[in-house]
C-alpha cells in the first residue's frame, strides 16, 4: 500500500485543528480559534499542511496588504509609480507542529504560498512577512528577504525576485 504524500489545501472542516501545537502560543491559538473565522469572512487565507497520517502538520496564512513606497529601499521605489502605497501579499503566519520539524515543511509551506502568488491574477509587487521572532526572521532572510526600515520584523521580497526562481 502506498503511503500518501503531504499536501497542502484551503482550511476546512475537515482539519483537526485542536491537536496542532507549533510551540508558540499566538500561533496555536490562532488556527484552533481564529483561522476559520477569518477564512469565512475572507479576512485571511488559511492553507494547511496535511501530513501523511491526516493530521495538519503546519499552515499559513495569505491576504492583502501594502507596502509605503516610502518604506521601500529606495534603488527599488525609484523604479515603481509614485502611489501612496504599493500593492503586496502578505503571509501573516506560517507554523509547523513541533511533532513534524525538520523534515522541511516551513520551506514547502513557504514556497507554496510564494506559487498560489504568482498564480492569481491580482496584482501584487512584493511578498510580506511578519517574523514573530528572531529565529523566524533568520528563516526568512535565508530566502533573500530583507527588512522594512519601518518594522524590524516586518520582511519583503519582490515576487520579480521570486518569479525568477520559478523559472
Amino acid at each position: 500500500m502506498e503511503r500518501a504524500k503531504p499536501r497542502i489545501e484551503p482550511l476546512g472542516d475537515q482539519h483537526d485543528r485542536a491537536a496542532f501545537s507549533c510551540g508558540i502560543d499566538a500561533l496555536d491559538r490562532y488556527f484552533r480559534v481564529q483561522a476559520g473565522q477569518d477564512s469565512r469572512k475572507r479576512i485571511a487565507s488559511c492553507f494547511v499542511l496535511v501530513a501523511a497520517d491526516g493530521s495538519a502538520a503546519g499552515y499559513y496564512t495569505l491576504s492583502a496588504t501594502g507596502i509605503a513606497l516610502v518604506d521601500l529601499p529606495p534603488d527599488l521605489a525609484r523604479k515603481l509609480p509614485r502611489y501612496p502605497l504599493v500593492p503586496a501579499t502578505l503571509m501573516g503566519r506560517l507554523a509547523v507542529d513541533h511533532r513534524q520539524r525538520g523534515r522541511g515543511f516551513g520551506e514547502l509551506l513557504l514556497f507554496d504560498a510564494f506559487s498560489r502568488t504568482l498564480r492569481s491574477e491580482i496584482a501584487s509587487y512584493a511578498f510580506v512577512v511578519d517574523a514573530k521572532d528572531d529565529a523566524a526572521r533568520a528563516f526568512y532572510e535565508k530566502y533573500g528577504f530583507k527588512r522594512l526600515p519601518s518594522a524590524d520584523r516586518r520582511l519583503f521580497l519582490p515576487l520579480a525576485e521570486i518569479a525568477r526562481a520559478f523559472v
